[in-house]
């Protein structure tokens, strides 16, 4: 006895015998799914602009209460080693070099300089050009200005009310007419510079984190936009909440801020990397321990109250960068069915394998149809 295997496609043409080959005329008549687009390729310039920004991440983003534990326990231990062990004299102990003149003794407004602009860019983009969102954004840096102003006015107070002056009569009992006469005024002189260095390095750090996610959203708007074109079924998104108004406004405010954006964070990690530098000098030769762990101790306690109790608690403005109308930081990916599974077959659609219609069960769906029943992959038994 000798078996012989029937054909499992009678009916079809000799080109399309075959399981998984398809007929290039069903292939034709079969709809074409669609899926998410796919985004633009990357130039040259945009993979090492991302080195870079992924080096700032690096240098800017370290654990914050890390970061304050170094800061006071340097301002402790260095200082006390200074007080004890003095360095040698280098460039950075005299008071006249320049980072000291033009970047330490005006660092706040160095940091405002760039933290301003990148604070109402990145807001105005996130807010969907809501300025009144916008201006609750900058209540941050007024609120870290009048916390710099207070305490420098208050340094220069303490300083003027306990010291004494270095004229052996005591007939100055004031600061200024020490000064004026060519003396010295001994006093407690909590330092300005560690202060406002730790300060200003705290802010820029809380400020800087509204770029935590910002690739996402080009991918967000991408999506979002192909959804509302082809009116794709789609779970819940970040953007589905916003208007058209809204929407229109965050792609345009991100394709046009976000270069600047990329600058601003740049410059604001190489400031962030000079303050750090700078209060190490001012650890080595100014100020004593006590002046400058002290100093330190009040920049780390206005940072505390501000960014981590005050702007961290819900329904009281202003609120933590990068906070607006939509959420894009530390977005959890969600596993989405894929397109063709989400939709469901309509008649006369074919299940696929690796993208291709299988054309075989069709044959047998048109086999069933004209015979009034299937073919099936059968054994014939013939005599020999």
């Amino acid at each position: 006895m000798v078996s012989k295997r029937r054909p499992l496609h009678p009916n079809s043409s000799s080109s399309s015998r075959l399981n998984f080959r398809p007929n290039v005329a069903d292939t034709q008549k079969t709809d074409s799914k669609g899926s998410k687009p796919l985004p633009d390729p990357s130039s040259v310039v945009d993979i090492l602009v991302m080195m870079v920004i992924h080096a700032c991440r690096k240098v800017v983003f370290v654990n914050t209460n890390i970061k304050v534990a170094i800061y006071l326990g340097s301002l402790f231990i260095i200082s006390l080693l200074a007080d004890v062990l003095p360095f040698p004299k280098t460039y950075f102990s005299r008071k006249d070099n320049v980072f000291n003149m033009y970047f330490v003794k005006i660092a706040w407004g160095w940091t405002l300089i760039l933290t301003l602009p990148f604070a109402v860019l990145t807001s105005y983009t996130v807010c969907c050009g809501k300025r009144e969102k916008v201006w609750t954004h900058l209540v941050r840096l007024a609120v870290a200005t009048a916390s710099w102003f207070f305490w420098v006015k208050f340094f220069v107070f303490i300083e003027s009310i306990y010291g004494v002056c270095t004229a052996k009569a005591d007939i100055f009992q004031t600061k200024s007419m020490c000064l004026a006469k060519g003396y010295y005024w001994q006093g407690f002189d909590l330092s300005g510079h560690a202060f406002i260095l730790i300060y200003s390095s705290l802010v820029i750090i809380e400020e800087s984190r509204s770029i935590i996610g910002w690739e996402g959203i080009r991918d967000m708007i991408r999506n979002e936009e192909h959804i509302r074109t082809t009116d794709s079924f789609s779970p819940s998104t970040p953007l589905k909440t916003l208007s058209p108004k809204e929407f229109d406004s965050l792609k345009q405010s991100y394709e046009t801020f976000t270069p600047f954006i990329k600058g601003l964070f740049i410059a604001l990690s190489c400031l962030t990397v000079l303050w750090d530098f700078m209060l190490l000098s001012t650890m080595l030769y100014f100020h004593h321990m006590v002046e400058k762990f002290l100093s330190g101790l009040i920049a780390v306690t206005m940072w505390f109250i501000t960014y981590r109790v005050w702007y961290a608690a819900p329904k009281i403005p202003p609120d933590l960068p990068g906070e607006g109308s939509f959420k894009y930081k530390d977005l959890k990916k969600v596993n989405e069915v894929p397109l063709r599974k989400r939709t469901s077959q309509a008649k006369g659609d074919l299940p696929r394998f690796m993208g291709m219609p299988l054309t075989g069960l069709r044959n047998q769906e048109n086999a069933v149809e004209s015979n009034g029943q299937p073919s099936t992959d059968t054994d014939v038994a013939t005599s020999s």
